[in-house]
Order: structure tokens, then C-alpha cells, then sequence
């Protein structure tokens, strides 16, 4: 559900370069792609098998002369890819970055739930990732929105944030952080997204279209 509504919020343009920090096996990526068909993606993974995995899913969909993954580590930095800027970056960084409060479903599945330099090296490589004025977008913890937000802020700005529901009488679960790299204008807090009617748990008309590739998660 995360890369969905990351995928969604994705604006980029005809010829624009996007880039995403922890792609796994490419779900959001090839949403994105999906339905921005004019313009290129670049995905990043440490884990060599999801990432070869990512490669065979954009060979299956035919995307893979305007989708290419590379295996490499978020937490060593942009630079390490030796890779230029892009239009936009985006990221569903890992949600936890302290041991004693994870408990991963399985070892194998510590890396995409455990940010090993916190998520300060995830902001620092997407920060990095965007020339000025690019597109930084995360989805996130509600939680951490405060970390975010004071992370991307020396370099960043324009922030426009949306909330992420599961009910509309429920607090956000989830929260999409959309920054711009030297950006100075007012933050913007948008309405919520809520995800499930209390009617058997069912999805809102809203996010039905958003998961079926009908509307975007616009800002």
C-alpha cells in the first residue's frame, strides 16, 4: 500500500530523470513509471537479489529502456554511484532505526525495516540525489514527521505535507512529505487521505481510484 501511494504521488514530466532510494523489487518504481511514461527512473537497493528481481519485473513490463537499478548502499551516499542529479527523488525508507524497538516478520527482512544510519543518511543521500529546485518525496511514519522535516529543512523547503488515514476518525498512520531542494516558500498541509470506509473495512472511493491507477495522489 506504501509503494502505491508513493508511486501516486509521482508528478514528473516528459524527460525528467526520478530516482528512488530503496526500491526493493522495483513496486513502487514501475508504478511510478507506469504511469509517467515520459519520463526515465533509476531505482537503488543494497540487497543484490531484490535488486536483480527489480530488473527481471521491469524486463517483464517492458520498461527496462527507461527503468535501470543499480545495487548500492543509501547509506554510503549519492556520490559513491558517481551517478548526476536528477529531476525528483523519492522514498519509502525503512521505518525503524533502533534495534530495541523493531521486531523484523524475519532476519531476511531486517534490511527493508532497519535504516542502519538512521534516516538522516536517507534525507543526506536524497538531498544530495535532486539538482536545486528538484522533488524530494517520502513516505513515512506519522510519527516521524518532526524528524522529517527538520532533516530536509537546511536544504530544503516548500514542504507540502499529506496525512495518511486509515479511517477518517482515526488518527494518520502514515504521512507523504513532498520538499524541494532550496525551495523557501510556506509549508502547505494538505487534507488527509482516508484509506477505508468503517463499513467492513473497505476502501474509500478515493483511494480505490488511486490503487487502481485512476487518479493521482496530487499536490
Amino acid at each position: 500500500m506504501d509503494a502505491a501511494l508513493l508511486a501516486a504521488t509521482c508528478d514528473a514530466g516528459p524527460g525528467d530523470r526520478v530516482i528512488e532510494a530503496g526500491c526493493g523489487v522495483g513496486g513502487a518504481l514501475l508504478a511510478a513509471a507506469a504511469r509517467r511514461p515520459g519520463s526515465r527512473f533509476h531505482g537503488v537497493e543494497r540487497d543484490p537479489q531484490a535488486a536483480e528481481l527489480a530488473r527481471g519485473n521491469a524486463a517483464l513490463n517492458k520498461m527496462s529502456d527507461r527503468v535501470e537499478i543499480t545495487t548500492g548502499e543509501v547509506e554510503v551516499g549519492f556520490r559513491a554511484l558517481d551517478l548526476p542529479v536528477f529531476d525528483a527523488a523519492m522514498s519509502n525508507p525503512p521505518f525503524f532505526d533502533d534495534p530495541g524497538a523493531l521486531r523484523a516478520p524475519s532476519p531476511a527482512k531486517t534490511g527493508a525495516w532497519m535504516a542502519d544510519g538512521g534516516l538522516a543518511a536517507w534525507t543526506g543521500f536524497l538531498l544530495k540525489a535532486v539538482r536545486e529546485g528538484g522533488s524530494i518525496t517520502i513516505i513515512h511514519r506519522a510519527d516521524r514527521l518532526a524528524d522529517i522535516l527538520a532533516l530536509l529543512a537546511p536544504k530544503a523547503g516548500s514542504f507540502k505535507v499529506r496525512p495518511i488515514q486509515p479511517f477518517a476518525d482515526a488518527p494518520a498512520k502514515r504521512v507523504i512529505v513532498r520538499a524541494i531542494k532550496t525551495g523557501k516558500a510556506p509549508l502547505v498541509l494538505f487534507p488527509a487521505l482516508v484509506l477505508h470506509e468503517r463499513d467492513g473495512g473497505h476502501h474509500s472511493a478515493a483511494a480505490e481510484a488511486i490503487f487502481r491507477g485512476e487518479a493521482d495522489l496530487g499536490w
